[in-house]
This record gives structure tokens, sequence and C-alpha cells, in this order.
């Protein structure tokens, strides 16, 4: 009888030191090659394969024991795949927490208010952490896969900071900035001015890309946005230069010349009434606000005095004293 409870004294101090080394080993520090190893877990890899993984990244620790811990842990099952971020002073422990919770490494894109979907597509090919699974395709191709077919890409993406885990599609990135811009434009419809000369959101996205581009200045805003609007009730042309500059595609080289004012495109307000058949550049919230609730005015012409603002006329001998005064030069 002594002997067996020796024995079992034996066994409960050897589960208790193995216990305490185990809690030791949990707490300290995985060694790796550096200050961050970057470990990526694909979809499907059983819990087995995700420790290979860990050390095959870089981190210093027995495979063996990491599975053992996973298993343990009774969390082996909820490891996520994706791109991770491992610190170093990482411990087993935390290492597990991350994976459980998926806490993948973030990187973040951002189209700006006012750009075209050319720079758009330039800004995610240059994105070297984003899956490139839109560089081969064609801008229908595109706004098919996004469930959007027939329907031009030019503005149809809001201007944000988009985060994305390292790896994920740039057509997933897309979609969700799509999505963005389908409520915002929403949200504004709703709050339009009763008497808008505007037959649909799409007309208001159209007008608010045009304002986006002709503001200079946030107050002066709602302001353009009251010329354009003034126009289109009395059948006024237009006449907006990003209009025409975005008709010309790759042939602006910077310079708009009366010759392309009056060179037909669809994109001409110049030659054409009316709206534009697209938008011409991706709009902010402001814009898209403007365009459905512009400042009320009587102005019919603006012309930029070159400090980025505008001054505003009601008459065109008014606007040609602000022609004559801000852009040449006279009295």
């Amino acid at each position: 009888m002594r002997r067996l409870l020796q024995g079992l004294l034996c066994l409960i101090l050897l589960a208790v030191m193995a216990a305490g080394v185990a809690a030791w080993w949990l707490g300290q520090p995985l060694p790796m090659n550096g200050q961050t190893t970057e470990l990526e877990i694909e979809p499907g890899t059983t819990p087995r394969g995700v420790a290979r993984e860990v050390v095959k990244s870089g981190i210093q620790t027995d495979a063996r024991l990491l599975y053992a811990w996973f298993r343990l842990s009774g969390q082996d099952r909820k490891i996520k795949a994706g791109n991770y971020e491992i610190p170093a002073g990482t411990t087993p422990y935390e290492l597990l927490q991350k994976l459980a919770r998926g806490e993948e490494s973030l990187r973040a894109i951002t189209f700006v208010e006012g750009w075209t979907f050319r720079q758009m597509r330039a800004a995610m090919a240059k994105d070297e952490f984003l899956k490139q699974d839109t560089a081969a395709l064609s801008e229908a191709d595109i706004m098919t896969a996004l469930g959007k077919p027939g329907v031009a890409a030019e503005g149809r993406f809001f201007p944000d900071t988009y985060t994305y885990a390292k790896g994920s599609s740039g057509l997933a990135v897309l979609k969700r900035a799509a999505h963005a811009m389908d409520r915002r434009l929403d949200q504004v419809w709703a709050l339009r001015t009763a008497d808008l000369p505007l037959k649909s959101p799409d007309e208001a996205l159209i007008l608010a890309s045009i304002v986006e581009k002709e503001t200079g200045t946030a107050a002066d805003r709602g302001q353009i946005a009251g010329v354009f609007v003034n126009r289109l009730r009395v059948g006024m042309l237009l006449q907006t230069d990003p209009t025409v500059i975005y008709g010309m595609g790759e042939k602006f080289d910077g310079n708009l010349r009366r010759n392309d004012l009056r060179t037909d495109t669809p994109w001409n307000t110049y030659t054409r009434p009316g709206l534009p058949p697209t938008p011409i550049a991706m709009p902010g919230k402001a814009a898209l606000m403007a365009a459905v609730q512009p400042a009320a005015t009587k102005a019919l012409y603006f012309v930029a005095r070159g400090d980025g603002s505008s001054h505003f006329s009601a008459t065109l001998d008014e606007h040609n004293r602000a022609v004559n005064r801000y852009q040449r030069g006279g009295n």
C-alpha cells in the first residue's frame, strides 16, 4: 500500500511539474528571426499543418509541441485561414488567440474624391498586398462581376479608405466601394430638394461628379451646384471644362484649347445639352449632397478667382467683367 501511495504521489508530482513547465512555456515569447513574422494559413489547413506553417514562417519552436497545445486548448478547430503578422514577443498562448480570432494583418487602400476609374485601377495595380484579380478584366467585365452589367464604372465607387487583409481580392474591395456608393446615393436622393430638375439618382451622381471636379473651395460647392441646376432648369448648355477633358481621355495633354471645346464627344457640354451620359469622376459625400440640395442662387455663371475660390454672376455682362478681372488681369 505504501508503495502504491508513493507511486501516486510521484505521478501527481510529475503532473504538477509538467503543468508548471507547460504554463511557463505558454507564457514565454516564441523565438523568431526578426521583429515581425508573416504567417499565411491557407483555407483547409489542418491544425497540425498550421503548426508546421508557423515553424516554416521563421518562428523557432517545435511544431509537435505547438500542435499539442492547439489540441489541448480545445481551440484547434477555431483556427482561421488568413494572413497574419506575428510580432516579436508573441507567446504560444497569444499566437493561438490571434489565430482563433482571425486577427489578420490589415492593409488599406484609399480612393480619392475626384479620381477617375482609371486612376482607381492604377492605384490598385500598385498595391502589392492586394490580389490582382481584376488586372486582366475589362471595365465591362468588372461591372458584370459586381452584378452591374451594362453600367459604366465611372463614378460608381465611393471615395474612402478601405482596409483589407493582405492577399484579399481586388474585386472584393471594389464591391465594397460600389455598395458604399449605392448606399450614399440612396441616402442623399431621399433628401433631394423638391423641385430639382433631375430625374433619377443616376443623374444626381453625374451632376455630383461635375461639382466635385469644378469645386476648388469647399465653401463654393453648393453655389457651383446651384449654377448647374439653374442652367438645367432654363435649358442652357452646362459648358463645363472637366466634362470636355474627360471626353478627350488620354488625348488631353494638360492644356484645354478652343478647338477642344468645339470638338464633339458625348461628354462635351459645350456642344451637347443637358448632363453627359456618365459621371466623370468619383464624387464624395459633400458633392453628392450639393447636387441634391444646391444653394439657392440666381447665378448662371462662375469663374475661378485664381485662389481656389470662384466668383458667381447672375448675368452674362457681370460674368464677362469677372472673366476680364480674374482671368485677363483687367480692372
